[in-house]
């Protein structure tokens, strides 16, 4: 499971040119579920993107995580992470999740987040969706178990 995770002024997710998730100050999270991923990885996974310290405290130093520093999150799941990159000029999703079990995860995913206390929204899993942000510094970190 991996979660690439992007420190926003603000961001949303429209679907069919319409507006369907949108945060301001947060973490935007694109999930991606590979298919050797665990029930375990998702907690894990959660609680780390809720915890990770990437906003700035009153020192200018990355020693607050979202919550602290008032903000949400949004969530978009995001197939395409879970590509295999090694080699040739095509990627492989051989290690993608099958998408049942990749909706399921990314729903616990959401779930655990709300549970942590943090407001979160969520794009359509498996649509075509534009994601638009403003990209705080930028700051962008790749999470993986």
């Amino acid at each position: 499971m991996k979660a690439l995770i992007q420190r926003v002024k603000q961001a949303s997710v429209s679907v069919d040119e319409r507006c369907i998730a949108q945060i301001d100050n947060g973490i935007l999270v694109l999930l991606g579920v590979e298919a050797d991923d665990t029930e375990a990885d998702i907690s894990k996974l959660a609680h780390k993107v809720c915890h990770y310290r990437m906003f700035a405290d009153t020192h200018g130093k990355m020693n607050l995580n979202v919550q602290q520093a008032g903000g949400d999150i949004l969530v978009v799941s995001q197939f395409t992470l879970a590509a295999d990159t090694q080699s040739g000029l095509r990627p492989s999703f051989t290690p993608a999740a099958q998408p049942q079990k990749a909706l399921q995860y990314y729903q616990q995913f959401v779930l655990c987040c709300q549970e942590l206390g943090i407001n979160t929204a969520t794009g359509q899993f498996g649509a075509d969706m534009q994601v638009s942000l403003i990209n705080d510094g930028p700051v962008t970190f790749l999470l993986q178990n």
